[in-house]
């Protein structure tokens, strides 16, 4: 059979056999993966809960990880990240995306109002290093903000599948009651299980919650008094990881705390390094280097790049750097090669530098 679809392959050639099955059912694709909606649940006003039924070429992911998911708006593939929240013995095989709805946000302000059984989504192999151990550490803490429950919520119930005899506690952050996300599910998650444990904390509300106000040592004490046996997973937003880091950087525990962020990397030019002219050859535009990201410095002479998470995640805004040295804002290199492909989103010009775009 495969030497069959090779020989097809071959015979369709330029377009490829995937071209042609998609037109019959786009789930039939070979070679990339897709995934079809089967059920939608709005959990909170501004969350939205999809149930996804991936196509053969799904290989299946780890609690932690990431998929890009891709929508076409307008005619334009667009491209953002999700994590999977539940268990990655899901056994039916299918996948579980909570998406949040964010102010001016295209692609989840696209799924919120057009989502519906049904629709088939472009989906990536997972991606991504954070994620639980193997073996398993005894004692898991496990603690989040806002979006940021998603995959640690998918190591809470792959841990409960895989019937964990140690202590497992998560620790969730919102501004009222009303956003709480899997009240009902995590209640049940934990029921007959002593050593398992759910606490909800609203940071804006003095009622509702299990646990009210920001993080705090006094939080940690009262849902994980063993934390400093653990090890901790933590995502959510910018303030609740800073305060979380230097608590424990504090308690001597930075080795024991783990972490996964989608912000945008911090970003300075170095000194002496916004100098030059970019060049966007294929759109004729030429300006002055501000040394801001590429993306962002395409955004401002009126250019609409295509891009998606705008932090190196998504390589939805890759192109071709013809020429010039620019610097990756994430790991600091800076690289002058020719005919290189970059991310805008997190690619500084170091001087001259010409964008195949």
């Amino acid at each position: 059979m495969g030497k069959l679809a090779s020989v097809a392959e071959a015979l369709l050639t330029p377009h490829g056999v995937d071209r042609y099955l998609e037109l019959i059912d786009p789930m039939l694709v070979r070679r990339e993966v897709r995934g079809r909606v089967t059920a939608v649940r709005r959990q909170t006003s501004s969350t939205l809960t999809l149930t996804i039924r991936p196509s053969r070429a799904w290989r299946g992911f780890s609690a932690g990880q990431y998929v890009r998911v891709t929508v076409t708006i307008d005619g334009v593939r667009r491209t953002r990240c999700y994590s999977p929240a539940c268990s990655q013995y899901r056994s039916d095989g299918q996948l579980e995306l909570t998406v949040k709805a964010i102010d001016d946000g295209l692609v989840s302000g696209y799924l919120h109002r057009h989502a519906e059984p049904g629709m088939v989504l472009g989906l990536s192999e997972p991606d991504g290093t954070f994620g639980l151990p193997d073996p398993r550490p005894g004692h898991v803490l496990l603690i989040s903000g806002g979006s940021g429950i998603t995959p640690v919520l998918s190591m809470l119930r792959t841990l409960a599948d895989e019937d964990h005899p140690g202590q497992v506690a998560l620790l969730h952050y919102e501004n009222e009651p009303a956003d709480l996300p899997y009240r009902a599910e995590l209640a049940e998650l934990v029921a007959g299980r002593p050593n398992f444990r759910v606490r909800f904390a609203c940071t804006m509300t003095e009622r509702g919650g299990d646990l009210h106000g920001f993080f705090s040592r006094a939080h940690l004490d009262e849902v994980a008094p063993w934390f400093g046996e653990a090890e901790t997973f933590l995502c959510g937003p910018v303030p609740l990881m800073d305060s979380v880091r230097k608590e424990y950087a504090d308690e001597g525990l930075g080795e024991r705390l783990h972490t996964e962020e989608f912000t945008p990397p911090a970003f300075a030019a170095e000194a002496g390094e916004v100098t030059g002219q970019v060049r966007f050859a294929r759109s004729g535009k030429e300006f002055a280097n501000t040394g801001k990201p590429l993306l962002e410095q395409a955004e401002d002479a009126g250019l609409r790049p295509e891009h998606g998470c705008r932090m190196g995640i998504c390589f939805s805004c890759t192109q071709v750097k013809t020429s010039g040295p620019v610097r990756n804002l994430r790991t600091g290199e800076v690289s002058a090669e020719d005919n290189e492909e970059i991310q805008l989103c997190i690619s500084a010009p170091c001087g001259d530098v010409e964008i195949n775009a």
